[in-house]
């Protein structure tokens, strides 16, 4: 089978199509057909400098759409997973391939009227959007979100829960002007560019009395500044560190009056608590199945140009979510 190997960390060019035997399943795990492969940020950052790799080689791909070739012995027979049966999943590692192979509980059954296309850009995004606005940040109807990375595949999906949960005034950030202009028909209802985020524009932006809930995936200075947006009883929630800044650390005086400060990481949480992953990914892909989120796949490239994907993604121009096509629908 193709699939794409990195015998060292470096920039995109590490990224080396070759042919690889097939893999099987183990014992609780599947292997899949794979139709379609999403490109996070995390795996820019593992090609880069080794971020949750073991060792080398390795294969890169964190999340697939399917079909299931094989199933494994002691996969739980709840999870309905048979031969064919069209699915997303969490690969943690081997995405980017024909044939990628993950543990059950992190592949899901597509609802009704899902397209395996659509389906390559839920694992990691539809979850941890999901998670951020509702089971960490407890969203409540009338209160207001600021988001950075406003225009990234989180961030767009981000703006229509808000919205489609009651939110009052949705804030984003973004690093260029285009950008902004994208953000805006996701949701939001204003966007700040690059140098115009600060602490002080977005209390203004909210009659003075800053935000109730703030999503950061960028980390250092911006963590900070997103802190110091908090409005008493705010909160706070890290979910990267694209920025590559020194890991944030808060103490008492950063949390009064009242502030809180949380962290999400979807591949944590499958690997500390894969049932409720698979209950927040059920109550994720619902809102896709029944149209009420789009996930914004703004770009579609062949496996053999995995390497252009990365250098679209490092050049900050993009928007929405980028797949790697690989046997396509």
């Amino acid at each position: 089978m193709r699939a794409i190997v990195v015998e060292e960390f470096g920039g995109p060019e590490v990224l080396q199509l070759t042919e690889l035997p097939v893999p099987e399943p183990g014992p609780g795990q599947v292997s899949i057909d794979v139709a379609y492969a999403g490109v996070n940020f995390a795996e820019l950052k593992a090609r880069g400098s080794g971020y949750r790799v073991p060792s080398l080689p390795f294969q890169p791909g964190l999340e697939v759409s399917g079909r299931i070739r094989a199933v494994g012995e002691g996969v739980p027979e709840a999870y309905g997973l048979r031969p064919g049966l069209p699915v997303a999943a969490l690969t943690r590692f081997g995405g980017y391939a024909e044939v990628a192979v993950a543990d059950a509980d992190t592949v899901f059954a597509l609802p009704e009227g899902v397209s395996l296309r659509t389906a390559a850009a839920l694992p990691t995004v539809l979850p941890t959007a999901h998670a951020l606005l509702h089971e960490i940040g407890r969203l409540q109807p009338g209160e207001s979100v600021l988001v950075q990375s406003a225009a990234g595949g989180v961030g767009g999906v981000v703006g229509q829960l808000a919205k489609l949960a009651g939110a009052g005034r949705v804030l984003g950030v973004v690093s260029a002007p285009a950008k902004a202009e994208y953000a805006l028909k996701t949701g939001y209802d204003h966007v700040l560019v690059g140098a115009e985020f600060t602490a002080q524009a977005v209390r203004s932006l909210t009659d003075g009395r800053g935000v109730d809930l703030a999503l950061d995936s960028v980390g250092g200075d911006t963590f900070r500044e997103s802190l110091a947006a908090l409005q008493t009883f705010g909160r706070l929630i890290s979910f990267g560190n694209a920025g590559g800044g020194t890991p944030w650390q808060v103490g008492q005086n950063d949390l009064n009056p009242g502030r809180t400060v949380a962290g999400m990481s979807i591949l944590e949480l499958s690997q500390r608590d894969p049932d409720e992953l698979r209950a927040l990914t059920a109550r994720a892909f619902a809102l896709v199945a029944d149209g009420s989120v789009d996930p914004l796949i703004s770009a579609e490239l062949p496996l053999a140009e995995v390497a252009e994907a990365h250098r679209l993604i490092e050049s900050r121009t993009t928007t929405g979510k980028l797949l790697l096509r690989v046997a396509g629908e």
